[in-house]
């Protein structure tokens, strides 16, 4: 996700109709719950307070684990499942949504790495004819502008194919449709781009279906079976999958709670658990854990995945207006107390979730959030300032969220840390 500003936008495309709605509707946030630690529970004591504000914040539940080299912790706070008060836990499979992004960034490197393409080709070298009209030049785009968000292709989900599929009732009445990746494309496209190739800087998660594309195109295979060959399989990422059109998640896993991405949305929230990926696909598809996640980034930070020339390329950034810069699939943040970590936030309904770690790769922390309303920046963001930094910034040290009034724009670039987002972010 990438960042917008300290304050937070509701992503709200569409009002919910008056018909009833196929979910079930569930109560108040539950109260925080001790941390379920490992080891070492002191020196996490910010980090759990951290988790503790997300659920004052009204957030159902939220789980952390994080790598170091004196081994791993986990904590806890609020619910899996509100009904059953059954806890979040390190086991927990979420949906990770554009943390996606890293691993298609990564295949595209290593294929980069071995001759197969560069990163200058154009699009329309791979994929003739599928970026083209209504202003758009694919042979000016090249892989690099998709990975960095510089191409201007304009991000599907803010049209309004996507605000009436997939958001509000939409969502229950489509959530089982398969899309193709050249639909969901075809869906972004229809409108202009946003910019020149090179001249500016959007989110756009058109970019990473397109980089997934590319992958099928220069290996024969799907881009979801190359990362798993390449990356999950090598890692022994036991916990981490693609699950395509299936639309439910591995036990255990937590309800998936949601308010549907509408306009100043009530208070009713939904189980938005079960919905087939494909609407997602290379830019947000991926299901893990917070274990195989901290794996995943500590092996990539620490080139087991990448040379070295293809690592420096991926984490050098560009300039985004946010609160962080932006490599090729990787977002960089630099922490209040100067430590500066890399990673990548993803949002898709009923799921929030962070992951970052240390240039070194040896200082690794994930957390998921099993709703995805959180309007207030600072209970996100200090998650990574609990962990690395050791304590919370004093403006926001033990102060509850607050609900934020909900604009009528949404934010076109902005990650889970800045933003109440929209899908896939």
């Amino acid at each position: 996700m990438p960042k917008r500003t300290s304050k937070t936008v509701r992503a709200a495309l569409v009002a919910l109709t008056a018909t009833t709605i196929a979910a079930t509707a569930i109560g108040p946030a539950a109260a925080a719950t001790p941390a379920a630690a490992a080891t070492g529970a002191e020196s996490h004591a910010a980090t759990q307070a951290a988790l503790n504000g997300l659920v004052a914040a009204d957030m159902p539940g939220v789980a952390a684990g994080t790598l170091t080299p004196k081994g791993t912790w986990s904590g806890s706070a609020g619910y899996a499942d509100t009904a059953t008060k059954r806890k979040r836990t390190a086991a927990d499979h979420f949906r990770a949504g554009s943390i996606t992004k890293t691993f298609v960034a990564t295949v595209l490197l290593q294929l980069e790495a071995e001759g197969k393409l560069s990163l200058d080709d154009s699009v329309e070298k791979w994929l003739p004819g599928v970026v083209k009209g209504n202003g758009y030049d694919a042979n000016k785009i090249t892989i690099r502008h998709l990975l960095n968000h510089t191409s201007g292709v304009h991000d599907m989900v803010y049209t309004p194919e996507w605000n009436e599929q997939m958001n509000g009732q939409g969502f229950f009445e489509h959530r089982y449709d398969i899309k193709t990746p050249q639909q969901i494309v075809a869906m972004g496209i229809k409108y202009g781009p946003d910019f020149e190739p090179g001249k500016g800087w959007r989110y756009s998660n058109t970019n990473f279906v397109l980089g997934g594309m590319i992958i099928e195109k220069a290996t024969g295979k799907p881009y979801a079976r190359e990362v798993e060959r390449r990356i999950v399989k090598p890692l022994g990422l036991k916990e981490t999958s693609f699950p395509g059109t299936d639309p439910k998640l591995p036990a255990p896993h937590p309800v998936g709670y949601s308010k549907l991405y509408v306009p100043d949305p009530g208070p009713e929230i939904y189980d938005a658990t079960e919905y087939r990926p494909s609407w997602s696909g290379a830019t947000g598809e991926v299901v893990s854990t917070s274990g195989d996640l901290n794996r995943f980034f500590s092996s990539l930070l620490q080139g087991k995945l990448l040379p070295k020339k293809q690592l420096d390329e991926m984490l050098t950034t560009v300039e985004t207006g946010e609160h962080y810069t932006y490599g090729l699939g990787i977002i960089s943040r630099k922490l209040t107390c100067g430590v500066q970590v890399y990673g990548h936030d993803g949002v898709v309904w009923g799921s929030l979730t962070g992951a970052a770690g240390t240039r070194d790769g040896k200082h690794m922390l994930t957390f998921n959030i099993n709703g995805d309303w959180l309007n207030e920046s600072p209970p996100f963001e200090n998650m990574f300032e609990g962990e690395f930094c050791g304590a919370l910034p004093k403006t926001a040290a033990d102060k509850p969220a607050k609900e934020t009034p909900a604009k009528k724009t949404p934010a076109k670039n902005a990650p889970a840390s800045a933003t109440a987002v929209n899908t896939l972010r």
